[in-house]
């Protein structure tokens, strides 16, 4: 029941997402740097079924992403991220899910929120070419496809479901030109859910069709590049 009351109070929060996001772009534009930008890569799912690689990307995966340059060293993060996540078995090296041949596919969005940290500073308004290592963590909120397979491992979708996730993130970035930056970066995502595969469906109903490990839950990987563009006034870093 607590689980149901985050859920549902994060779903409230991240609903106006985007007009957090355009009313930080608007009242910060004069005090602090900004970046927005573009995500473009891949996804893989890792869990109950197909190869369990965490970097194994085999569907597309695009988003946007909003950063508040804190300091050189940080950075507050929001992005939305949308792609199809599929697995097979016959993908897997394990002879045992070769043998059972079983495959999924859902859409997943995923809406979140944290704080980015740079190895190295990466102050945006000195003109020469800045590189860093970063990580991200923070908390994200995914709906996707509910499922649940039939004896004859035929993919039913019951509807959306919801979840929360937390991300780990390690990607590099570089200035491209005084405004552009350019990043990579790879990025798995710990859910509180178990089926997001469809291999244990939540509704008691289904129950009988569950399958695999009910005590492991599932992760979901974004691999790819991000492209922002700053704007905003230089900020004051240093302390009086």
């Amino acid at each position: 029941m607590y689980y149901c009351y985050i859920c549902t109070l994060f779903f409230i929060l991240m609903k106006k997402y985007l007009l957090v996001i355009i009313a930080l772009c608007t009242s910060l534009a004069y005090a602090q740097i900004n970046e927005i930008g573009v995500f473009a890569g891949g996804s893989n799912y890792v869990g109950d079924i197909g190869n369990t690689q965490y970097i194994h990307p085999n569907d597309y995966a695009l988003g946007l992403l909003y950063r508040w340059n804190k300091s050189p060293r940080h950075a507050y993060r929001f992005s939305i991220t949308t792609s199809q996540l599929k697995a097979k078995d016959s993908d897997s090296p394990n002879f045992a899910r070769q043998e059972r041949n079983v495959s999924f596919n859902t859409n997943l969005t995923e809406l979140s929120a944290g704080m980015e940290f740079n190895f190295l500073d990466f102050n945006l308004h000195e003109l020469t070419t800045k590189v860093t290592p970063y990580v991200y963590s923070g908390l994200s909120y995914s709906f996707y496809k509910a499922s649940y397979f039939d004896s004859y491992k035929k993919q039913h979708f019951l509807g959306t479901q919801r979840t929360l996730a937390i991300p780990i993130v390690l990607g590099i970035k570089t200035t491209l030109t005084p405004k552009m930056v350019l990043g990579f970066e790879v990025g798995a995502r710990y859910s509180f859910a178990d089926d997001i595969d469809g291999s244990n469906p939540v509704k008691q109903e289904y129950s009988k069709f569950r399958f695999g490990n009910l005590n492991s839950n599932d992760w979901y990987v974004f691999s790819g590049f991000v492209l922002t563009y700053t704007f905003g006034e230089k900020p004051c870093y240093c302390t009086d």
